[in-house]
């Protein structure tokens, strides 16, 4: 996977890294603990889960921003309104074109070139909306198009059923260097395709840790 050059991830891997430290410090204790009969370690073990997930949220978020910053500068609307949809269990497919332009590789859908807002994305994806099955396409700060259709891919993935819109997604990453952003509506789980691979990431919601947001959205950024 190859990540945007403009992209210093040393401040990235001194975070994970120490984060990384304190779980492995912690597992260490737990593993101490187990000779205990009388130590419950479920809360422990919670809480080493939910910093693994935060350790994750904070890479993924990352890298995705280091993939769209050279091709929008419309992120943080795209990734707000990514999580408004998770949130309502809606379920998405957007395409933000990089290089290689997906015209030709897609059947199109109906023409929007409206400003990119994290309200309009949301309402496209609205249950019911005569624009929410198919994909948005986006290139540079504008929502080209809505309701595309994209070529699904070919491949058989041993042990995962993958639904259309991960199909799709992709095919079309398969097909050309765009990246392709996912919400399950049955899951509410977010995922974005590069290069034929699907790779899994969080924008978690203020209340699922603040400090994380003010890391990933502000301050890891601010470090590029």
């Amino acid at each position: 996977m190859d990540t945007d050059k403009n992209c210093d991830f040393s401040p990235l891997k001194q975070e994970l890294q120490a984060q990384l430290t304190s779980i492995a410090h912690r597992l260490d204790r737990v593993m101490a603990d187990l000779d205990e009969n009388d130590t419950c370690l479920l809360n422990e073990l919670d809480e080493i889960s939910k910093s693994f997930m935060l350790s994750s949220a904070l890479a993924s978020s990352y890298y995705l921003k280091c993939f769209l910053s050279p091709f929008t500068d419309k992120y943080d609307e795209i990734s707000q309104s990514i999580l408004r949809i998770r949130l309502k269990r809606l379920g998405a497919l957007i395409v933000i074109e990089r290089d290689v332009p997906v015209a030709d590789l897609i059947s199109p859908g109906i023409p929007l070139s409206a400003e990119i807002t994290s309200s309009l994305l949301e309402s496209i994806f609205v249950t019911g909306s005569p624009l929410h099955d198919g994909a948005v396409l986006i290139k540079g700060d504008k929502i080209v198009s809505a309701a595309n259709i994209l070529p699904l891919t070919k491949k058989r993935f041993s042990g995962r059923k993958l639904g259309t819109r991960h199909r799709a997604a992709i095919g079309l990453s398969e097909r050309s260097d765009a990246l392709v952003l996912v919400v399950s509506e049955e899951t509410g789980t977010t995922s974005f395709s590069l290069d034929g691979r699907l790779y899994p990431f969080s924008i978690p919601a203020p209340s699922e840790g603040s400090e994380f947001n003010e890391t990933a959205a502000g301050s890891a950024a601010a470090k590029r």
